[in-house]
């Protein structure tokens, strides 16, 4: 469904839109790099509003989010379109193409969120939210305005500008920022992005929402153990119980690179330890991805294949009294 978008400004005879830091100057009849955002008639349109690609309802911990309501299930949604376009995308079919989709109207998708059986909430995922955002933004508000304890989670690449985020996070509760590279080379060849406004979203929803972070280590490219360091550090100076996950890359979409060795991932996390509490491995089955205590190592939260069971009931290890920064 077409609707008119919002964050945009007529300039001559072209449309700028700023959602994202691309700041696409659009033409008449011509889309911006999302490949959803297009001028008609001098007006900035969403082609991809309340277009349903893919939904189902997940254990939490597939989101990655290991420290938000452990243990939970999610309604997980997504559409068509992204603002990035990595070479190593899982989900190409429907970031980088047009899948089938079916229109759902946001008061009924956020009624269907709250009324459906043992779900705490919504996930925007499968693609990027930012992109769909008029969408995202009416759901996640009538959720926070009608009904009580229903969570919303982003899982993104950050790459927003400030002051879509600032509008839309009041509605959020959660969520999930890919990290892809601590080097601009790598986000401009690799994601057709920039790293700096990604750290400003980390920043900036650190302080206003549960944030946990994933990074793809993709063979010989990001998987350095000073890169790994670099982003540790960055993140831990934010604050050091921010849960880094580090996932294993494998070929897909356009990039045929060996998978990512299994012994660098595990000193990757092995020296982001060094700078934070939680370092969790993704994308290689039968590793211990249970929370423990940082002070004490009691077992808090024990995940098995993306289940979890939680041994805590508040935020304080029931050992030794060490302050744990989860979402119950």
């Amino acid at each position: 469904m077409e609707k008119k978008a919002m964050f945009y400004e007529i300039k001559g005879n072209k449309i700028h839109c700023f959602l994202c830091p691309h700041n696409c100057n659009i033409k008449e009849n011509q889309f911006g790099l999302c490949g959803v955002r297009i001028n008609k008639h001098m007006e900035l349109k969403t082609i991809n509003y309340g277009e349903i690609a893919s939904a189902n309802q997940d254990p939490i911990e597939k989101k990655p989010l290991f420290h938000f309501k452990p243990g939970t299930l999610i309604l997980s949604v997504g559409t068509f379109g992204c603002n990035f376009s990595c070479d190593f995308c899982q989900n190409y079919s429907i970031s980088q193409e047009r899948p089938r989709t079916e229109f759902i109207e946001s008061t009924k998708l956020a009624n269907t969120t709250a009324n459906l059986d043992n779900n705490m909430g919504i996930a925007f995922t499968y693609n990027e939210p930012t992109i769909w955002y008029e969408y995202v933004y009416d759901v996640a508000r009538d959720l926070k305005e009608n009904y009580e304890d229903i969570k919303v989670v982003l899982v993104t690449d950050g790459y927003i500008t400030k002051d879509a985020l600032e509008k839309l996070m009041p509605y959020v509760d959660a969520m999930n920022i890919d990290l892809k590279s601590f080097r601009e080379e790598y986000y401009k060849k690799i994601c057709r992005g920039s790293l700096k406004p990604v750290m400003e979203t980390i920043e900036y929803a650190a302080k206003h929402c549960h944030v946990e972070i994933t990074t793809l280590l993709v063979n010989s490219l990001n998987d350095s153990l000073d890169e790994v360091e670099e982003i540790s550090k960055f993140i831990g100076k934010i604050n050091k119980n921010i849960p880094l996950h580090l996932s294993r890359y494998f070929p897909t979409h356009k990039m045929d690179l060996p998978p990512t060795e299994i012994g660098t991932i595990l000193e990757a996390q092995k020296r982001a330890k060094e700078y934070l509490n939680y370092v969790f491995i993704g994308n290689i089955p039968n590793m211990d991805n249970s929370t423990y205590c940082p002070k004490c190592n009691e077992l808090l939260i024990d995940r098995q294949n993306m289940m979890a069971q939680v041994y805590i009931t508040d935020i304080e290890c029931p050992t030794c009294g060490y302050e744990i920064e989860v979402i119950l």
